[in-house]
């Protein structure tokens, strides 16, 4: 009599060429071994699962919320290799962190596609964070009398592996108003500079052209930094940031030569609304 044995993969794939067929049990409980791609997971598999993706050292987004009611936003995740990846942010604060691993491979870009929230009243507002790197966290606020977030705000570009967001909800005691600092950027070296501004709640993008900030009325000032590679420079930069509407100097970032950081320190400035960044070669003295 035939045995009905299951046999091997390995085992199946030459079986044919012996002259031999499986027997009808044997595909069924090959079939059976098999994964259909619509299958569901029981608890034991997924648990299975979920400890092999401890040990998985690769690029993820993950985000934590506090409190947002019945928030939702979608951001989406792009690669060059892979479509675009859709991750839908919403009330999670029973889970702690949710964690997302990223199809495809850096560079990613991110932007927020869409986002629904609630009505917040008295002094109420959401605020957003988030951290493309270690070193700079972008933030808004949002809800009540300020604008929502846009759909297709532009996030950034990620390079590192992990990709931090954070809603939280909070009551701030006043009104929030927003205000505008217009500020002109003028790069006299070769160079290649951005300028971060960031402020309480408010923060940037790292930018190359001018720009118009919108930050808050309650913390009416702006904190400037640089991102700046000079390893094949033989000459430090000087980054002035002067009031452009009386030329008065406010601060000054020095980035030396044979260095690279994306955070070089600008300095901060206080109630200004019209800001004049000029960056030009400097000799350091010794």
């Amino acid at each position: 009599m035939e045995d009905n044995k299951l046999i091997t993969r390995d085992q199946l794939k030459t079986y044919f060429e012996t002259g031999k067929y499986p027997t009808q049990s044997q595909f069924t409980d090959l079939i059976d071994s098999l994964k259909h791609k619509e299958d569901t997971l029981n608890r034991r598999e997924l648990l299975i699962l979920a400890n092999s993706l401890v040990t998985i050292d690769d690029a993820t987004f993950y985000y934590t919320t506090n409190n947002i009611d019945d928030i939702k936003m979608q951001v989406a995740i792009s690669s060059s290799n892979e479509e675009d990846q859709m991750i839908t942010i919403k009330n999670a604060m029973s889970l702690g962190a949710v964690k997302q691993y990223l199809l495809g491979s850096a560079p990613y870009t991110a932007e927020i596609k869409k986002t629904v929230s609630g009505d917040l009243n008295g002094t109420v507002y959401y605020s957003l964070n988030y951290a493309l790197n270690k070193s700079y966290r972008i933030s808004r606020l949002f809800g009540n009398n300020l604008p929502g977030i846009p759909d297709g705000f532009y996030l950034g570009e990620v390079n590192n592996f992990n990709v931090a967001l954070e809603i939280n909800k909070a009551d701030f005691g006043q009104k929030i108003e927003i205000i505008n600092t217009k500020i002109k950027f003028i790069n006299k070296t070769e160079v290649p500079i951005q300028y971060m501004v960031s402020s309480q709640y408010w923060g940037d993008r790292a930018r190359s052209e001018d720009s118009v900030t919108d930050h808050y009325s309650a913390w009416d000032f702006l904190i400037f930094n640089f991102n700046a590679d000079l390893r094949a420079f033989t000459q430090s930069v000087r980054c002035d940031i002067f009031d452009a509407d009386n030329d008065t100097l406010l601060a000054t970032g020095y980035l030396q030569a044979g260095i690279n950081q994306d955070r070089w320190i600008g300095g901060q400035v206080r109630q200004t609304r019209n800001v004049r960044i000029e960056c030009a070669y400097f000799e350091v003295q010794e």
